[in-house]
Parts: structure tokens; sequence; C-alpha cells
């Protein structure tokens, strides 16, 4: 028995439209949380609460989400930037030292601020919701193995000098974070104009103790 084409191209389009639906519900429900945590701090929302500010029933939450921490967990990949980052990596280096660390600083501190309600939220929440310092972490630690083998790969190229590449890779990150920490912070010193003259300083001074 042959299947027409034409009701193929409708199955699939009632595929898409449903998982479309499904990523628009879990969106809207993982942007109310985000939200109200902001606001109110995890441990004062309800999934009721979360539930109801993103216009859906508690039951519908619960479909999408297996709980309250699942859900800040999807959150953290959802937000997080190991996946963007990934594909500098992957695709947009060009082996130029001070061009590619400006490259990762920067998207790397595009999306710490943008998603900095989520941070916050994770650095409060901290040791008091069971595993989810781990589970955060994994995003940092994925950064860190991408900058290994970037600077593993700069030593054999003698693009840079001989260094241990983790060590370099764990100073570039925490260099980043802190500066990130800062203007997550509000302070003062670091709006936009200076925040990215800062950064281009940064990555300058680190590329100049680098280069052979």
């Amino acid at each position: 028995m042959s299947v027409s084409t034409d009701f193929i191209i409708e199955r699939c389009e009632i595929i898409s439209m449903s998982q479309n639906r499904k990523q628009d519900t879990t969106e809207k429900i993982i942007t109310a949380a985000i939200e109200l945590f902001s606001k109110n701090g995890y441990n004062g929302v309800t999934t009721e609460e979360i539930a109801k500010e993103a216009g859906f029933s508690e039951k519908t939450l619960f479909r999408h989400f297996k709980s309250k921490q699942n859900l800040l967990e999807q959150a953290i990949d959802r937000y997080h930037y190991a996946e963007e980052m990934r594909a500098i990596f992957e695709s947009k280096l060009n082996w130029n030292l001070k061009d590619d660390l400006l490259l990762i600083s920067q998207n790397y501190h595009k999306i710490m601020y943008r998603n900095r309600k989520l941070l916050r939220i994770i650095m409060k929440v901290g040791e008091n919701v069971p595993g989810l310092r781990e589970y955060s972490h994994r995003h940092p630690q994925t950064l860190k193995e991408f900058l290994i083998n970037y600077f593993a790969e700069m030593v054999n190229r003698k693009n840079i000098v001989s260094v241990d590449a983790e060590k370099i890779a764990i100073t570039f990150l925490y260099m980043n974070y802190g500066l990130a920490h800062g203007r997550m912070s509000e302070d003062p010193a670091f709006t936009s104009e200076k925040f990215s003259n800062l950064i281009e300083e940064s990555v300058a001074l680190f590329t100049r103790g680098l280069t052979p």
C-alpha cells in the first residue's frame, strides 16, 4: 500500500507544529520561572505561581518538567553558554591569538550579561539545591575544555610560547569570569563603553604574554 506525498507532507507539518507548540510552552514557562525566581528567590516561588505567570495550569508545567529543580536545570541548559561557545570554537576561529581571544571574550560576556538574571539565581541558590552547583558547573567545565584544546593547538602550531594549556585556560576563564561578575553586579565602573575597552585591553595583555 503506497502513501501519497501529500499525506507525508501533511503529517510532517502536524508533527512540526506540535513540536513548536511544545517548545513555545516550555519557553514561556522557563521565562516566567526566571522572572519570578529573580524577584522572589527560588524558595519563594511555587510551581503553581510559575504556571499561572506563564498562562498555563500547574498540570501543564509538570508535563514539561519533572519538578521545580528540573525546570531550573533545563533553564540552565537552554540559556547558559556552552553550546553557543562550541559554535565559535568549531567554526569561527582563525588561529590568530588576539583575534580569537577577543572573539571568545566578547561572545562570552554577551551571553553572560544577557543571561544575568539566571546566573544570579544560580549563585544565590548555591548549596541550597542539592546537585545544582555541580549541574551548572558543566558549562564552565565545557568552556575550559574548549580553551585547553585551543591553547594546546596554538602551542603545536608555534603560534604562542610553550605553556601549560590547562593553566592558561583556567587563567583566561577566571579573568573573564571576574569581569563578568563585576558587570553583573552593576558596578558603575563597567559602563558599556568602558567594559568594551576593558575586554580589549585584557585580551591585549594576555596576548602579549603568550606571543613568542
